[in-house]
């Protein structure tokens, strides 16, 4: 897959082949984002032409209100290793600015879409919209695409087996939900959070549970409802995923204030001080809650432990 950053320094990509396209944020690049590129492929094959996804380097609403902070499934790096894997030609990654902002869809469809990406074919998600203040839509998409020779092509929106439309809206609501199992169906893939470990108070130790406190890469993306979770981890120096417990929340037993994201390894023995760790969710265990007593914590952790091997032994 090739990956071009626009505006590039030479201001023009002069493409060499066609392109059919698709433009979105494409956050999480859930099952329903993979639908659009499946069909993205075959209209490019069909048509042979290049297939190339067009997003966004930051969130447009970044640049139009500062103080706006997105809650993020993917970050840019997540989600340009998932577009790969999607098989698409061309990722093109938009240096999305106050000037571009200002545009409408009609003059962005021609000077960015057509005069510098080379876009002959455009599809178009069922609910997606672009151009200053996204007050056009598809029939105006269309009608500027005959205008200007880019055929537009609606896509089809993908369900959930028990009906309602797959949506980032939705994973995210199912994430602050607690129910990250639900979320990875949506998503094709479980939900990862990725961070470094860092020092903490060692409470965990104390109770035979020792804990990796995890500070997270990036500080937009979307924690999940506090509770306790089993997990799989990923230490990037072995390549193993460890299977493990985790707990998001302020620690009520100990009178905490703040939130932190511990992670206790149910199969490993080290320092892990300074790793960079990714979290794969993949069960909601229970709430948090306060214990009257620190036995009472403890018999609580041991069940989560024996509970999470079981899980995930049959996940396997």
């Amino acid at each position: 897959m090739e990956t071009i950053y626009f505006p590039c320094t030479e201001n023009s990509i002069k493409p060499h082949q066609a392109v059919a396209a698709t433009i979105g944020f494409f956050d999480g690049l859930h099952l329903g984002h993979r639908h659009l590129i499946s069909m993205l492929r075959k209209i490019a094959e069909e048509r042979q032409m290049a297939s190339a996804v067009v997003t966004f380097e930051c969130h447009p609403r970044q640049v139009l209100g500062s103080d706006w902070q997105p809650q993020l499934l993917t970050t840019l790096e997540e989600k340009k290793s998932l577009i790969e894997a999607a098989g698409v030609d061309k990722l093109i990654i938009l240096r999305f600015n106050r000037e571009m902002a200002a545009l409408s869809a009609h003059n962005f469809m021609e000077q960015v879409l057509l005069r510098q990406l080379g876009v002959q074919v455009l599809l178009t998600g069922y609910d997606n919209r672009f151009g200053h203040n996204r007050s056009e839509g598809f029939d105006d998409y269309v009608s500027y695409g005959k205008e200007m020779g880019i055929d537009v092509v609606p896509g089809t929106p993908l369900t959930l087996p028990e009906g309602g439309k797959i949506s980032s809206s939705v994973v995210r609501r199912l994430l602050q939900e607690g129910n990250v199992t639900k979320a990875a169906q949506c998503l094709g893939h479980s939900y990862e959070l990725s961070g470094t470990v860092v020092s903490g108070q060692h409470i965990g130790t104390e109770l035979g549970f020792p804990t990796a406190n995890l500070s997270p890469e990036e500080p937009l993306k979307l924690i999940p409802k506090a509770g306790a979770y089993a997990v799989e981890v990923l230490i990037p120096t072995s390549s193993t995923l460890h299977p493990a417990m985790m707990n998001i929340g302020t620690r009520p037993t100990f009178d905490g204030q703040n939130q932190t994201l511990e992670v206790h390894l149910l199969d490993y023995i080290g320092n892990l001080y300074g790793e960079q760790l990714t979290v794969r969710f993949r069960q909601w265990l229970r709430p948090e809650q306060r214990y009257d007593s620190r036995e009472q914590l403890m018999s609580q952790l041991q069940h989560d432990a024996e509970r999470t091997k079981e899980l995930l032994s049959t996940q396997q």
